[in-house]
């Protein structure tokens, strides 16, 4: 009687996945800036950084996936990940705000950037922006659909739908796979690069870090089809599901400001491509 549970919580047993995730997290981090600084190590430490964490992520969720399998997930537990999900989303807005922060200062203060931009914006080297209401604008109606699909594979979910939640969860995958192919084909068309100036690095970065977003929310949504074939969601407790569905509405939220500030706004009256 004196080791039997009378509390809600979970007590987790002593593991080696928080030290195996910080140790490859600094691999990898320290790959990165030897690679960025061409030095040979750069070439191996990343890569085994990268999948150091990868592995990590593997190990570590699938832990928790049999953990919900065990019972451990009780309604006290469930609501902490949640209260987890919402701050790492907060975290990521905040992420996102610096780089609205930079393009916005870029752009409504140019004089005081430096002189190659010269008081204007798009400054002086970028001769022709990318139309908002072309591929931008079709890449828009594309996440506004698959957050639809999305919210459907959830209703389906909680109603009983097997087969709902899967052709759901399909169209999303599909949609948001069709949504990278047309950003790379936009950035390979695109008339000005990275990096030779502040719009073009703050235009990368933002897009950039929002398409790898989406990119992490794809495989996120792939791997709940796969846990979907394999039967462990349920009405009452799916909360891997839930989790990936709110990333995927933050995703596609940080696109419309990303659409009507740098895309609409930010290239308002300039020559398109």
């Amino acid at each position: 009687m004196a080791g039997s549970k009378n509390h809600d919580y979970h007590i987790l047993d002593p593991d080696i996945m928080p030290l195996m995730g910080a140790l490859t997290a600094l691999l990898m981090t320290s790959g990165l800036v030897l690679f960025m600084h061409d030095m040979p190590a750069g070439k191996i430490v990343f890569p085994l950084g990268i999948a150091g964490v990868l592995a990590t992520m593997y190990l570590w969720w699938g832990k928790v996936v049999k953990e919900a399998h065990q019972g451990h997930h009780t309604p006290v537990v469930g609501l902490h990940l949640r209260y987890g999900m919402i701050l790492f989303i907060a975290s990521e807005v905040m992420f996102f705000v610096g780089w609205f922060w930079a393009f916005f200062d870029f752009s409504l203060f140019p004089s005081t950037i430096s002189e190659v931009v010269a008081g204007q914006w798009p400054p002086k080297g970028v001769e022709a922006v990318l139309n908002a209401f072309d591929l931008p604008l079709l890449n828009t109606l594309i996440l506004l659909c698959s957050g639809t699909t999305v919210t459907w594979a959830h209703h389906s979910l909680i109603h009983g739908d097997r087969d709902g939640l899967k052709k759901g969860l399909w169209a999303t995958i599909l949609l948001g796979l069709l949504f990278t192919s047309i950003q790379a084909y936009e950035y390979a068309a695109a008339p000005f690069p990275f990096g030779t100036n502040t719009y073009g690095s703050a235009f990368y970065m933002a897009t950039g870090f929002h398409g790898f977003h989406v990119i992490i929310g794809t495989i996120f949504l792939i791997v709940c089809l796969k846990r979907t074939y394999n039967g462990d969601f349920t009405p009452k407790q799916h909360f891997g599901f839930e989790a990936a569905a709110w990333y995927w509405h933050f995703v596609d939220v940080v696109w419309l400001f990303l659409f009507v500030a740098i895309y609409v706004w930010g290239n308002w009256g300039h020559a398109v491509h």
